[in-house]
């Protein structure tokens, strides 16, 4: 019963005398203690890379804590260590801090990029360089505890112990907020590496003192300062600030490093004459104005104890002008509380399209933390007055959509922007619309693999912005000028797919994930009435098959002359494969399963198969050589089995997944967040449906987490306000689905059509603790 409803038979009790008001006035408000879904969100989950835990090379989650809003540009966050495979800045166990950026990386699985502006509050003597972990006294850097740590939708906080100064972040779309709370101290310190970048460093930086509240000033990152991927990814911007004080700047400088003649990459910056030179930076007091290879900043306060400084700026990646307007219009007051609350509301309205009841409070925190993570990328990259960089580097402004950009893309076609295409079909549209700029303004004329802040980074395999365009556009997301994105996928499959061979030379990914991209671009062209076009690549899409290997039954990687490669197991990685191995990258032919099953010889050989495949995966679904939820290339494979005549064994294999590889700690994500990957599959696995094959418009159908499950349309785009789905009786016992019902019609199949949820309806489930297994495919 509601807080409303419980209220008023109270009310009515009292009236006619049965009991006094004003206890059960207060009784009711003590037990009106309903959560609103941004409650549950902990964006501590998930925020290690390695730790104690760690039993593979790929680490854990890899995400960060700090406050952002729903796709936002800003993500203030702390920074616990700048280097290696820590693509987020920060890691749980790591013991110091050195110190708080506006921007960040969410749950990559490469050496990362990004962290600049980092503001760190000290006490004490000047330090310009951050120090070692492990002797944190000797640069800037700090202790903290967990203990003091908070983290929240759109605010964080922690205690720098090293010098007690509390510190607290809250963040807007295009601008942050940080809150400073000092001890007394005649040489209290806010401080700014203008330098640092996660992975690398900035090559080039200026800064300007406006006026005696205000700094301004940017950071060139090329890749030759490394960053993404340690400069492989090719992450070439520069990023713009306009940053405020709430007390005067009346003692201030900046510093200078002299450095070394050596590459600006990481493993030449860790060494000790590069951190040297930084340490005996030259200072600056009093300067109005500097550019240089490795500048800082200090401003130094006599503080009272507990007393507040606060600094707020806005970040652009176009030009200072746009950063401060981005912070004129996001945060033109001192509020910080104000800031805090609006992330929060925005959070709220995000995550309640999809809302749920029944479940424990720790799978509801799973859920609605998984929610979050999926709404950080792709972020905003263009400023509040539409100005953005395009790939070809000049100012460009667009009214009609907002430019975004982290496209991490072999991990997000498979789970996320299924997700998105159902709750926010307009950021699909957004993307879409951006990868057609992309693809047009970098001169490449095809779209890019996985894209970082307008670079084609290369990084991983297949066509996945085809895929995602070809799902979008076959659930009617169309705004944008589809006979050039048509153009641009077309130009993509060719530019790299399976050619001439009609396979990949040494190589079973690529040769199947190019089959289902040429299937994908098909699929597109059919539905643009383009029949010639069409036929040919479906038919490429078939070349899957010329790399099956009777004699090993299986999947196997030849050369260009047709000789197979030495076969050495279905279970050992390599040969001819990405991140996997032959039997987990075999099952990625999602667009032909019956020409799949012919293959393995019939469909009990296909099930038998996807039996064992499962039988030998660990309990706690860390890295292993079978069933490796960490990693994308199997994300599809417990849906298999509803194409298997066992659809209870899809239902038994995804509530375990959700209950035993997903947690509410910061080691509750098996694997890296892959940029919301990761936890889409939770959300569509949980809520019970999840496609197999993006781009032919059906979910496959499962047993979901939680008894009821709404999901909320943006009518702009979907004709239903909602969709409904009810699990009668569903608990941890009862996890198989008995009898379905569709809008009070019976369903005797384990699929729903993409077009017959977002007409709106109920899809009714009554669960059970034993399996129906013969079921109609």
């Amino acid at each position: 019963m509601n807080y409303k409803n419980k209220l008023i038979l109270l009310l009515i009790g009292a009236l006619i005398g049965m009991v006094p008001l004003q206890p059960l006035i207060a009784q009711s408000q003590e037990g009106n203690e309903e959560k609103s879904p941004v409650d549950y969100i902990n964006p501590i989950i998930g925020a290690v890379t390695y730790g104690k835990k760690t039993t593979d090379a790929h680490g854990f989650g890899k995400t960060f804590p700090g406050a952002a809003t729903p796709f936002g540009l800003v993500q203030l966050s702390p920074d616990t260590f700048s280097g290696g495979d820590n693509g987020s800045g920060y890691s749980y166990e790591h013991p110091t801090m050195e110190g708080f950026s506006f921007i960040h990386m969410s749950g990559v699985g490469w050496f990362g990029d990004l962290g600049n502006l980092l503001i760190t509050p000290t006490t004490g003597p000047l330090r310009m360089n951050r120090g070692l972990p492990e002797k944190p006294e000797e640069g800037y850097r700090s202790r903290y505890s967990h203990d003091t740590e908070v983290t929240e939708a759109g605010y964080y906080a922690v205690t720098m112990e090293d010098y007690k100064v509390k510190v607290e972040l809250t963040a807007a779309p295009r601008a942050g907020i940080i809150r400073f709370t000092f001890p007394e101290n005649d040489s209290s310190r806010i401080q700014i590496d203008l330098a640092r970048r996660v992975g690398g460093t900035s090559t080039e930086q200026y800064i300007e003192v406006v006026d005696d509240y205000t700094i301004s000033g940017w950071m060139k990152c090329p890749p030759e300062g490394g960053g993404w991927g340690a400069g492989q990814g090719n992450a070439d911007y520069t990023v713009y600030f306009y940053c405020q004080f709430s007390k005067p700047l009346s003692d201030y400088g900046f510093w200078s490093a002299d450095l070394p003649d050596v590459p600006r990459k990481m493993k030449f910056i860790r060494q000790d004459n590069y951190q040297q030179a930084i340490k005996d930076s030259k200072i600056y007091p009093g300067q109005k104005e500097l550019q240089g290879e490795h500048l800082g900043f200090y401003a130094n306060f006599k503080t009272h104890d507990q007393e507040e400084i606060l600094v707020r700026s806005g970040i652009s990646f176009v030009n200072i002008e746009g950063a401060r307007e981005n912070l004129e219009q996001d945060i033109n007051h001192w509020d910080f509380d104000q800031v805090r609350a609006e992330a929060r509301q925005l959070w709220d309205e995000a995550v309640s399209k999809i809302e749920i009841s029944g479940g424990t409070e720790v799978e509801k925190e799973v859920f609605y933390t998984a929610l979050y993570h999926t709404m950080i990328d792709p972020r905003a990259f263009s400023d509040s007055n539409g100005n953005y960089i395009g790939a070809d580097k000049k100012i460009h402004q667009s009214d009609a959509f907002t430019y975004r950009t982290i496209f991490s893309g072999w991990d997000v076609f498979r789970s996320q922007f299924p997700l998105q295409t159902l709750i926010n079909p307009a950021l699909v549209n957004d993307e879409i619309n951006s990868l057609i700029q992309m693809a047009e303004y970098s001169g490449n004329g095809y779209f890019p693999r996985w894209e970082m802040l307008n670079s084609y980074s290369g990084c991983m395999l297949g066509n996945p912005a085809v895929s995602v365009l070809a799902d979008a556009y076959q659930k009617g997301i169309r705004n944008y000028d589809i006979e050039k994105a048509f153009t641009f996928a077309k130009n993509t499959v060719d530019h790299t797919g399976n050619g001439s061979l009609g396979y990949s030379h040494n190589h079973v990914s690529k040769t199947l994930e190019y089959a289902y991209s040429d299937w994908a671009l098909g699929t597109l062209a059919a539905s643009l009435e383009k029949p010639a076009i069409s036929q040919e690549y479906l038919e490429k899409s078939k070349n899957y098959t010329n790399i099956w290997n009777e004699e090993v039954n299986w999947f196997r990687a030849k050369d260009s002359l047709g000789i197979w490669l030495e076969w050495k197991g279905k279970t050992v990685h390599g040969q001819g494969c990405i991140e996997s191995n032959p039997y987990q990258q075999g099952w990625f032919v999602p667009h032909d399963i019956e020409g799949l099953k012919e293959l393995m010889g019939g469909e009990e050989a296909y099930r038998n198969e996807l039996i064992a495949f499962f039988d030998q995966t660990p309990d706690d679904f860390l890295w292993n050589n079978y069933y490796n939820h960490p990693n994308e290339p199997v994300h599809h494979v417990p849906f298999l089995f509803n194409t298997a005549g066992v659809p209870h064994l899809t239902q038994k294999w995804t509530r375990k997944i959700c209950d035993e590889a997903y947690g509410n700690d910061a080691y509750g994500l098996c694997g890296n967040e892959d940029v919301g990957q990761m936890s889409a599959w939770y959300i569509l696995a949980a809520v019970g449906i999840h496609p197999i094959c993006p781009g032919d418009t059906n979910y496959q159908i499962t047993s979901p987490v939680f008894e009821e499950i709404e999901l909320h349309f943006d009518q702009e785009y979907y004709p239903g306000k909602s969709f409904k789905i009810i699990a009668n009786n569903n608990s941890r016992e009862n996890i198989y689905i008995q009898s379905m019902s569709l809008n009070g019609e019976v369903l005797d199949r384990y699929w729903i059509s993409h077009q017959e949820i977002v007409q709106g309806g109920l899809l009714e489930m009554e669960m059970g603790p034993s399996p129906v297994v013969a079921v109609s495919n």
